[in-house]
């Protein structure tokens, strides 16, 4: 993408009311402009790394064996009515009547419609266990909307549900959601810890939220400072397998929010071991029995012929929120340091002198190569000076920036630098070409 052609409002300094750093970093860098409280447009740079984000989400919900699906925004007030949760949700439901006096609502989440739509057409246990999930856009009318993408009223989330013949196959569903939300954050460059946390408004008894630990987080948590470190296990995991190891292995270790923390426990894990944190969630998983399916009729025939109650889970990755928590992990003062699996661009060439005849076709030489190893390029062909195209490429936070001036390219050299190190080579322009596109390529 030339820069000339592209639509990037970058801003000097973030407005006043942006009150942590990745909303003041996505609001400068031209990512997100609000529309109203909670509610944002997402700009051209932003949604980039928006579908990066959720197709890194699909990915693994896909390998862990899940079925997309899109179901609607809006939602039958009716259902809601027999689970039993319409009047119970509270006022960040959004109500809404149509012409015809129908009562609706813009879906918060989507328990009732997944099981609606399962008991309607699964009817014996030789069809289970199913998880279907999607990703779409949410609304809840937060009391106090602030901290940008973080706490908006309106976001993207992908919520995932599971309908298992019993607490066995529930349990294996749970656990394959809880090892691919491993998979799934680690690949985004993010360390997640899963932590034992309170089910809230979805209900049931078992739940983990997984936390990035931040320092402008939303709450405390507490946890052995060993799941910090713990890698992820990786895409080579049988999915048909006992995943219950994997499991254990995170949740024997002390770990919780600030809702579900025991001091006594907590103490009771070695001094030097101990971690109290700031954490932002950036998802969350739950199993919770019967709650929707006894008060839906959600039954399927079983192995003895008789009807059973199908056991549900139900997963959330919050898609947009994901972007402000990754910046919060990954920034400097010069702006946001993006993983390279989800940056909006790969490389950014900076071209020091437009209109040089050496410098235009060095430039051009990067661009087509980045893009003929099947990734992309942000090429600064504006006439700013350098320093202003230094810093919106640091405040972009695009991985790799290749600098082309008239004199290192009268000598056939150009300047490399790694944005998240600082690191800055002089190399010649076929070795640097060679070089990014093998990145690029991995």
């Amino acid at each position: 993408m030339r820069l000339s052609r592209y639509f990037l409002p970058v801003l000097k300094e973030a407005p006043s009311d942006a009150q942590i750093v990745s909303h003041q970093l996505m609001l400068r860098a031209g990512m997100i402009r609000q529309e109203a409280a909670g509610i944002y447009a997402w700009l051209p740079l932003g949604l980039r790394v928006l579908n990066k984000v959720e197709q890194i989400v699909r990915e693994e919900m896909d390998r862990a064996g899940a079925i997309e699906l899109l179901m609607p925004t809006l939602q039958l007030a009716d259902l809601w009515r027999e689970s039993g949760r319409y009047d119970a949700y509270g006022p960040e439901m959004l109500r809404i009547t149509d012409r015809h006096e129908r009562e609706l609502l813009y879906g918060p989440t989507n328990e009732e419609m997944i099981t609606e739509i399962f008991r309607g057409s699964v009817k014996s246990y030789k069809d289970l266990p199913k998880n279907l999930y999607h990703v779409q856009w949410k609304f809840r009318d937060e009391r106090r909307p602030r901290f940008g993408v973080m706490r908006g009223r309106e976001f993207l989330m992908k919520d995932a549900y599971s309908f298992d013949l019993d607490e066995a196959g529930a349990r294996k569903s749970y656990n394959r959601m809880f090892v691919a939300y491993l998979n799934l954050f680690a690949r985004m460059g993010l360390k997640a810890v899963p932590m034992r946390a309170d089910t809230g408004p979805i209900g049931g008894d078992l739940s983990h939220e997984f936390i990035v630990l931040a320092d402008t987080g939303e709450s405390a948590v507490f946890c052995h400072k060993d799941l910090v470190e713990m890698g992820a296990p990786g895409p080579d995991v049988d999915w048909d397998g006992d995943l219950q190891p994997l499991v254990d292995q995170r949740t024997a270790l002390y770990a919780a929010t600030e809702e579900m923390h025991d001091e006594a426990a907590f103490n009771a894990v070695a001094e030097g071991d101990r971690l109290s944190a700031r954490g932002i969630e950036v998802g969350h998983i739950f199993s919770f029995g019967t709650k929707y399916s006894e008060p839906m009729k959600a039954l399927v025939a079983g192995p003895d012929g008789k009807d059973h109650m199908v056991q549900m889970g139900s997963y959330g990755v919050g898609v947009s929120r994901l972007l402000g928590a990754i910046i919060e992990a990954s920034h400097d003062e010069a702006g946001i340091i993006w993983p390279e699996s989800v940056a909006p661009f790969d490389v950014g060439i900076i071209s020091l002198r437009v209109g040089d005849a050496a410098c235009d076709a060095a430039c051009e030489a990067v661009y087509k190569a980045v893009h003929a190893a099947g990734k992309t390029a942000l090429y600064d062909d504006t006439d700013a000076r350098g320093g202003g195209k230094f810093a919106s490429m640091d405040l972009i936070g695009v991985p790799w920036q290749v600098i082309v001036g008239p004199k290192g390219i009268a000598e056939g050299l150009v300047e490399v630098k790694n944005r998240k190190t600082g690191e800055r080579q002089t190399a010649p322009l076929a070795d640097a070409i060679a070089g990014l596109t093998a990145k690029a390529a991995g």
